[in-house]
């Protein structure tokens, strides 16, 4: 059986955002067009790397094509997106795996969110042919909104929790049990 595809080129608006409080949030990429919305869970450290691995790919496209690339520098302030996530925001699955892509001939980015797959002993054994039952949701981007997406899923991710001074473990507001001090609580003065 195959799985779905969410395909959207362009999307109106494609953000990653969050819900619940930090320490509790759980992490969504969200894609809007058509008339529908699609929101699929990933983990922060899913987000984070995304974002960090889109604005590496657009710099060294950028760097490739030199004077006259179509990639902007920074993100346009013009494409900013501030605002919530759609709602309500219903997951369609957990991401296990993303890929990125720059495509050359149309000038755009293409990011792919595929989802977990629980695989048993067979099909580990057998080959695997080209189909698969993973859900997945594709989006093209321009690259300024490439940059402007990067610029707002690094800003969900740095809005969590503080790190710990010592460890640099997230911070909770009653404290944490600190590695570097032997495992006592670490509370911090407010």
């Amino acid at each position: 059986m195959a799985g779905r595809e969410f395909a959207f080129d362009p999307p109106d608006r494609f953000v990653a955002g969050t819900v619940g409080q930090p320490g509790e949030r759980t992490f969504f990429l969200q894609a809007t067009g058509q008339g529908r919305t699609v929101s699929v869970a990933l983990e922060k450290l899913q987000v984070s790397a995304l974002a960090e691995r889109l604005d590496e790919l657009l710099d060294e496209v950028r760097r490739r094509q030199g004077a006259d690339s179509s990639v902007p520098a920074v993100s346009p302030p013009q494409l900013e997106d501030v605002a919530p996530l759609d709602a309500p925001v219903e997951e369609e699955f957990r991401v296990g795996t993303l890929a990125l892509a720059w495509d050359d001939d149309d000038s755009l980015v293409i990011i792919e969110a595929q989802s977990v797959q629980a695989v048993t002993e067979d099909e580990a054994a057998a080959p695997s042919d080209l189909e698969t039952d993973a859900d997945m949701l594709r989006v093209r981007l321009s690259p300024a909104v490439a940059r402007a997406f990067a610029k707002r899923a690094l800003r969900v991710v740095a809005a969590g929790r503080p790190p710990c001074p010592l460890c640099g473990n997230p911070l909770d507001p009653e404290g944490h049990i600190c590695p570097r001090q032997n495992g006592h609580l670490h509370v911090t003065a407010s």
